[in-house]
C-alpha cells in the first residue's frame, strides 16, 4: 500500500467505494487522515463499514464541512455531461477534487528514496486502444530481464493498493481519460500515448474533450521521455508540442505501418518488422511476424511502445526481443484460445469500439466475425473498407438486427452467443478465423467485457471437446 501523503490529521470524502475507493480509503487512514466515505449503493457502503470506515450522506447539506479534500473514483462524472451532485456541492463549497491517480503521484516519493542507489521510476500508458497489452508487454518484458516491476491501474491492482517501490523498481500505469482528466498530479518519468479513436465523447464534451483530458499526462506531467504513437493527427500534434527540435530525443515517436524518418528518435513497425532507428542510423531490428502473442498491426504498435519505453529504461534490443517471443498475450484481446482443424478461434472481446475492431479484423486474412451489443456514439460508418477479410458476421446484442444493418459484409442475425459462435463454426473452413470483435460495449447482455469473453470461450471450448 502506498500511504497517503499530505492529509494527516484532516478528514478527506471517497465518493465511490468500488475497487479504487476502498483502496483510497485505505491508503489515506495509512497515512493518518480519517477517510469519509460515501456511496449510493447501500451494500458497498456496508463493505467499507465493516473495515471500520465512516460512512456520511456526501449530498447533504454541510457535508463538506471540515473536509480537506473529496476524491472521486473514475465513473463518477465531474463535469460532462454534468457533474455528479455531490462534486458539485464540493466544488460550490471550494474543496478541491481530485482522484486516486493524483493522491498517488504526490505520495510516491519518500524520504525513503534519498537512499536508493537508484530511484524507481513510473511509466503511465494512456490512449484510446492498446493500453493494457502496452502495459502488460512492458511489465512481462521488465519481469524477463529480472527488474522489480508492479503493474496497477485500470489493470492489475489500484495504483494506491501496490507495494511501496523499492531500489530501481519500475510502476507501469494504464490511465484512462477519466483518470488523466482529473488527477491534480500527474508526473510520470515515461508516459506513453498509443492512439485516439473517438470514444467517452459525452463524457469529455466531444473529441476535443477527450484529446486534452489525454494529453494532460503529457502537458501536466512534463514526463522526462514521452513515447507517442503519431499514426493520427492528435498524436503528430502532440509529439510536435513535446519536442524542442527534430533531434530532441526526449520524445519517441512510435507508428505501425509506415517507415518514420528524420533525425530523432523514431520506432516504427512495417510489413511485420519493428525498428529503431535514432539520429538516422538503425539501432534496433526485431521481426513480429511469428510472436502469436502480439498477431496484426495495432499489437505491433503496441510493441513499439514498449519496446521503446524498455530502451529509455536501459534494457537493450536483444533482450527486449526474447521477452517478445515469449509473451502470451492477454485475455480478452487478440486472444488464441484454439487452433482446431485449421481453424483459429480469437476472443478480442475488448475490442469494444469501431477503431478496435477494424483492428482486429485487419490481423486476420479470413475471418468469420462475431460482433454487435451496445453501439457506441459515432455508429458503425467508421468500419467501412476494413471488412475485406470478413466472410461473414455473426450479430450478437439486443439490436442485433439494427447493428446488421449497417454492416457491409454479409450477415447472419443471431442475437445470443451461443448462437453465434453455433453458427461460425459451422461455416468456418481451413484456413479461417472465428473472431470475437464486438465493435461495441457489452451491457446489453453482459457486466462487462470480460463475461462477454468468457461466454465465447465456454461457447467454443464446449463444442470443441
Amino acid at each position: 500500500m502506498i500511504p497517503v501523503l499530505g492529509f494527516a490529521q484532516a478528514n478527506v470524502a471517497v465518493l465511490g467505494l468500488g475497487r479504487s475507493g476502498l483502496a483510497t480509503a485505505r491508503a489515506l487512514r495509512a497515512g493518518e487522515a480519517t477517510a469519509v466515505c460515501w456511496d449510493d449503493n447501500p451494500a458497498a457502503r456496508a463493505v467499507a463499514e465493516a473495515e471500520g470506515f465512516t460512512c456520511r450522506d456526501l449530498h447533504k447539506q454541510g457535508a463538506f464541512d471540515g473536509i480537506a479534500s473529496l476524491i472521486v473514483s473514475p465513473g463518477i462524472a465531474h463535469l460532462y455531461p454534468s457533474p455528479n451532485p455531490v462534486v458539485r456541492a464540493a466544488l460550490e463549497a471550494g474543496v478541491p477534487v481530485d482522484n486516486d491517480i493524483g493522491l498517488f503521484f504526490r505520495s510516491i516519493a519518500t524520504p525513503e528514496w534519498d537512499n536508493f542507489e537508484r530511484l524507481p521510476r513510473v511509466v503511465a500508458v494512456t490512449g484510446s486502444n492498446g493500453k493494457s497489452t502496452t502495459v502488460a508487454l512492458l511489465h512481462h518484458i521488465l519481469s524477463e530481464a529480472g527488474k522489480g516491476v508492479q503493474m496497477a491501474g485500470n489493470i492489475g491492482r489500484g495504483v494506491l493498493d501496490i507495494d511501496p517501490p523499492q531500489d530501481g523498481d519500475v510502476v507501469v500505469l494504464e490511465l484512462s481519460s477519466y483518470q488523466t482528466e482529473l488527477a491534480r498530479s500527474l508526473t510520470p518519468d515515461v508516459a506513453i500515448f498509443t492512439n485516439l479513436s473517438p470514444d467517452h465523447l459525452d463524457r469529455h464534451g466531444g473529441l476535443g474533450g477527450y484529446f486534452a483530458a489525454k494529453r494532460r499526462l503529457f502537458s501536466e506531467g512534463g514526463p522526462d521521455r514521452a513515447i507517442i504513437g503519431v499514426d493520427e493527427d492528435e498524436g503528430l500534434f502532440l509529439a510536435g508540442q513535446m519536442s524542442m527540435g527534430q533531434v530532441d530525443d526526449r520524445v519517441i515517436r512510435v507508428s505501425s505501418g509506415r517507415k518514420l524518418g528524420g533525425a530523432g528518435w523514431n520506432v516504427f513497425a512495417r510489413k511485420g518488422f519493428l525498428s529503431e532507428y535514432r539520429k538516422g542510423r538503425q539501432a534496433g531490428s526485431i521481426d513480429l511476424r511469428a510472436m502469436t502473442g502480439l498477431p496484426g498491426a495495432h499489437n505491433h504498435q503496441n510493441a513499439c511502445a514498449a519496446y521503446a519505453a524498455a530502451r529509455t529504461l536501459g534494457l537493450a534490443p536483444r533482450m527486449i526481443e526474447g521477452a517478445l517471443e515469449t509473451y502470451p498475450g492477454l485475455p480478452h484481446r487478440s486472444q488464441t484460445i484454439a487452433d482446431e482443424g485449421g481453424v483459429r478461434y480469437v476472443n478480442d472481446s475488448k475490442a469494444t469500439n469501431v477503431d478496435s475492431a477494424a483492428k482486429a479484423l485487419s490481423a486476420f486474412k479470413k475471418v468469420r466475425w462475431i460482433c454487435g451489443g451496445l453501439e457506441k456514439d459515432g455508429g458503425l460508418a467508421a468500419l467501412s473498407g476494413n471488412t475485406g477479410s470478413v466472410q461473414k458476421a455473426y450479430v450478437i446484442g439486443r439490436e442485433a438486427a439494427k447493428f446488421a444493418l449497417q454492416l457491409d459484409v454479409e450477415t447472419e442475425v443471431c442475437s445470443s452467443m451461443a448462437v453465434a459462435v453455433e453458427r461460425a463454426m459451422a461455416d468456418a473452413q481451413e484456413g479461417e478465423t472465428v473472431l470475437l470483435a464486438p465493435a461495441a460495449a457489452s451491457f446489453d447482455q453482459y457486466d462487462n467485457f470480460e463475461q462477454r469473453g468468457d461466454d465465447f470461450i465456454a461457447e467454443v471450448t464446449a463444442r470443441l471437446v
